[in-house]
């Protein structure tokens, strides 16, 4: 069985939306079909955060739904696809992952993501971190999930926080096994 090439993108409402936004480029650069769900929270961190308004992302991907359709396509074990990534992942949204306990169609999706055996990358956004929070992310580690937490590399020298952003979002575009020139490679000719 062949997998499309698509993939789920998730954008909660922790700050750094800028990692969905960058995302959502990177797999239209690259030809994978994107299948978006913001949350209303996401929303207001966009406006907070950037110039953009939700329909600018919305046209960013392939498809896209409401949070509140848990009934759309991506809800469904039988909507295949590479997986999926929440960038950036709220710790509200890594609890109702991790507890199976879903009340949107973001959280619902990457439930179904796990549930189906595929790649879920949260990409964390918080600091500092207590034991709830590590116990969480070690249960979903343990549930097969990736956390990912957006962390600098300062080793590629950059100079402006989009080439923070994309290399952060390279590394998460190689989770999924998908070539990509964003992640500057250590020592690599």
């Amino acid at each position: 069985m062949c997998t499309p090439s698509r993939m789920i993108v998730g954008i909660s409402g922790a700050s750094g939306v800028i990692y969905g936004v960058t995302l959502l480029k990177a797999l239209r650069d690259a030809g994978i079909e994107s299948h978006l769900v913001m949350s209303k929270a996401a929303e207001l961190t966009l406006a907070h955060e950037t110039e953009l308004k939700p329909a600018d992302v919305r046209t960013l991907a392939d498809h896209h739904y409401p949070n509140a359709d848990v009934g759309a396509a991506i809800a469904s074990g039988s909507f295949r696809a590479l997986g999926m990534a929440v960038a950036p992942c709220s710790v509200r949204s890594m609890s109702e992952i991790a507890t199976g306990v879903t009340s949107t169609l973001l959280t619902r999706a990457a439930d179904v993501t796990l549930k189906e055996r595929r790649r879920l990358v949260l990409m964390v956004r918080e600091s500092p971190f207590h034991l709830g929070h590590l116990r969480t992310m070690t249960a979903l580690t343990e549930m097969g999930a990736v956390i990912a937490p957006p962390l600098p590399a300062f080793y590629p020298r950059p100079e402006t926080v989009q080439e923070i952003v994309e290399h952060s979002v390279g590394r998460l575009l190689d989770l999924f096994g998908i070539d990509n020139a964003l992640a500057h490679r250590w020592r690599e000719v």
